[in-house]
């Protein structure tokens, strides 16, 4: 079923649209010749003199952040607006939102912020007095926090008082954090990744790759996944023993996309790859891909860097086939479900499915 959102909340004079037929972000002749379909569409409250700039998923619902930090929250499913506000002040830097039970957990500016994810309502901010490496993590009793001092900063949760410190041996900067209620796991721009204890600073395992770590480590069930500076894609255990290493073979600047069965790695100029999440082994390389959109049983939907919409057959490792998307310039990366997100720069958003 089709949905055109209606206007259904404000935020002062930002206003949640409609998209008339005539202005979708892709025409329903190119979604019934590409085997999708339309679940809905929306235009979110972006000024003239902002862009839209992100487009990402944390649990069942999608957000918006515009170039100005003005964040929408939308319920994936039907589009429907969730709350809109002001994010930040514009040009603050925002390290990462993420979702931790009931709270959206963002650094922003100098400030450790907790947000209720049903109101945008601002429920708990902390100062603090250095400058963060990467987005924080939390568990049920601490917050993890990376700072320009290349140590990890414990935090007691109810207090925000600090608990402890660490850092890599070679006090190398911290690129990402992981965190559960036993364990953290957090990597350095030297290729460390290094798990500690949750509750205290001694170290369970160190694993050390060729270069540095990009970006977030991904965890899917007791497997980690990392893009290194050292043009490799690694697998690891849960208790940091090498599973594989694929050599990707060109600049890699961003995590992998992990699905059920496969690892998407963006690979600079030669495009996407697709990695056997068992073994390591390529699948195929698309030199035009740019990221996953979505996978549809052995499908997988690809973004293009010139904008165009790739299917990909992973089982028979083969294009199927190719469209254009004109004006799309934002995707959200979905890993949970079959459903696609694409939006432009004026805040059209269109969530399509594959056609059952």
């Amino acid at each position: 079923m089709v949905v055109l959102v209606l206007c259904v909340l404000c935020s002062g004079s930002r206003v949640f649209g409609t998209v008339d037929v005539y202005e979708r972000l892709v025409s329903p002749s190119l979604l019934r010749a590409s085997g999708l379909e339309l679940v809905w569409e929306s235009k979110v409250p972006i000024q003239k003199e902002e862009s839209l700039s992100k487009l990402f998923i944390l649990d069942g619902r999608i957000y918006a952040l515009s170039s100005r930090n003005y964040i929408v929250s939308m319920d994936r499913e039907n589009g429907k607006p969730i709350f809109s506000r002001p994010l930040a002040a514009a040009g603050f830097p925002v390290e990462g939102l993420e979702l931790y039970n009931d709270e959206l957990i963002s650094i922003i500016g100098n400030r450790l912020v907790q947000i209720n994810p049903d109101s945008g309502e601002e429920l708990a901010a902390l100062h603090l007095d250095f400058r963060v490496s990467c987005p924080a993590a939390r568990n049920s009793s601490y917050f993890y926090i990376a700072g320009a001092n290349r140590r990890l900063r414990v935090l007691r949760e109810n207090d925000k008082v600090k608990i402890f410190e660490v850092s890599a041996e070679n006090e190398s900067w911290i690129t990402s954090i992981l965190a559960n209620e036993d364990f953290v796991i957090f990597s350095t721009d030297a290729g460390n990744v290094i798990s500690i204890k949750a509750d205290d600073s001694r170290r369970l395992w160190q694993f050390d790759a060729g270069g540095g770590v990009i970006g977030p480590v991904v965890r899917d069930g007791e497997q980690l996944f990392f893009a290194a500076k050292n043009t490799s894609v690694y697998s690891i255990s849960i208790e940091g023993a090498l599973l594989w290493k694929y050599p990707a073979g060109g600049v890699l600047d961003r995590s992998p996309r992990v699905t059920r069965e496969v690892v998407y790695q963006n690979v600079g100029e030669n495009g996407l790859a697709a990695i056997s999440k068992r073994n390591g082994k390529r699948i195929w390389e698309l030199p035009e891909g740019a990221d996953l959109l979505a996978e549809s049983g052995e499908r997988a939907y690809v973004i293009t860097k010139t904008g165009a919409l790739t299917v990909m057959d992973n089982k028979k490792a083969e294009r199927l086939y190719s469209i254009h998307f004109t004006g799309v310039s934002k995707h959200a990366v979905n890993v949970a479900d079959s459903k696609i997100y694409i939006g432009d720069n004026s805040g059209r958003i269109a969530c399509l499915k594959p056609v059952e």
